[in-house]
């Protein structure tokens, strides 16, 4: 839902319901995982997507009743076997969505989530599905404050402890309570939606390569930093507007910036005196990718100089280099495609083979 929230947060501020629809769970090969959402609002404007096209015409008709009639739904959509015609997802997977109207009678909390994720501030919303509790209600958790109720004092204290925890994974899931908040009841179905602050990439070397792989991170959906000691090639008009250009010793720079383990470090310097201290740094740190340009023979030389620099055989093994899945690309753009496929493929545990030569479902859920 994050990508929609701008537009959720314009028809929110005009005061007009809208109807929305979240995926709250999905099994075997879904296209959207939970937190997907579609929004239809005033003049039957639709933003987002749940499923990739397969529903998202009942999907659309749905959210009209929802808010016509102010009641929150929970429907399921799968694929039937026996009628084909029948509105389903083709792909053979099965989705549950929460369909609701939003605006600031029903739904008083969605100004300060959009507000908390446009300032990269935590946040994670609480959404009764099902029991006794009214479906659709909705707390916002924040590490500093709540906002809204979800119907009992025992509930609202149970579900933030939870919302909490699940923050700090960054973990958006379903939990089952009583209807006062006891554990080990299924009386209750909340669905705990966490927006953390989005992953960092962090890219150094201010080439045309690394305006390339700016923009694709920014594409998917990380917040990009471009950092070069030449102030001739780090200056913000020959990136996206959205990317943080720093003029600074790449390996000053990582140190005193904090990394975990959804950071994207992307080491294009292509030059040993940059890129050798900077790898020092960023292979002793928290990160998911660390990739670095380069032919097999500078990398063969990377590799000795880190050796003679300390670093171990386990911190090496942590290096993705040459930089990039074989795509026979060529151009920045081409090249910038490929290492967006590879920080996808390790983040997903994908093989990077084409599908066709695969079996198995397609979008496999990962916990």
């Amino acid at each position: 839902m994050r990508e929609i929230l701008p537009e959720l947060a314009r028809w929110y501020a005009a005061g007009e319901p809208f109807g929305l629809a979240t995926v709250v769970d999905v099994s075997r090969s879904a296209p959207r995982g939970p937190g997907a959402a579609m929004a239809v609002g005033p003049g039957d404007d639709v933003v987002g997507s749940v499923s990739g096209g397969c529903v998202e015409g009942a999907v659309f008709a749905l959210a009209q009743e929802v808010v016509e009639t102010g009641q929150a739904r929970l429907q399921t959509f799968g694929y039937s076997d026996e009628d084909a015609f029948a509105v389903g997802l083709t792909c053979g997977g099965e989705i549950t969505l929460l369909v609701r109207r939003v605006s600031p009678a029903d739904d008083p909390g969605l100004g300060e989530v959009a507000s908390s994720v446009a300032e990269h501030r935590p946040i994670v919303v609480a959404t009764v599905l099902d029991g006794p509790a009214p479906r659709g209600a909705a707390l916002t958790v924040r590490p500093d404050r709540v906002t809204g109720t979800l119907g009992s004092d025992g509930l609202d204290a149970a579900v933030t402890d939870d919302a909490r925890g699940e923050l700090a994974r960054g973990a958006t899931v379903r939990r089952h309570y009583g209807a006062d908040g006891e554990r080990r009841k299924d009386e209750v179905t909340v669905f705990l939606h966490s927006f953390a602050p989005p992953p960092r990439m962090l890219v150094f070397g201010a080439i045309d390569f690394a305006a390339a792989v700016a923009r694709l991170g920014v594409f998917l959906g990380y917040r990009v930093t471009v950092c070069d000691a030449r102030p001739v090639f780090a200056t913000p008009k020959r990136f996206p507007p959205d990317v943080e250009v720093v003029v600074d010793w790449p390996h000053r720079y990582l140190a005193g910036t904090p990394t975990d383990d959804r950071t994207v470090v992307c080491v294009l310097t292509h030059d040993p005196k940059f890129d050798v201290p900077l790898l020092e740094v960023a292979l002793r740190a928290p990160a998911a990718y660390i990739g670095a340009m380069g032919s097999r023979r500078t990398h063969r030389d990377r590799l000795d100089r880190l050796r003679e620099a300390g670093l171990g055989e386990t911190e090496l093994a942590r290096l993705r280099s040459p930089i990039g899945l074989d795509l026979g690309a060529r151009t920045p753009e081409e090249t910038a495609v490929s290492v967006a496929a590879e920080i996808v493929a390790l983040r997903w545990q994908g093989s990077g083979a084409p599908l066709t030569g695969t079996r198995g479902p397609i979008h496999e859920v990962r916990s």
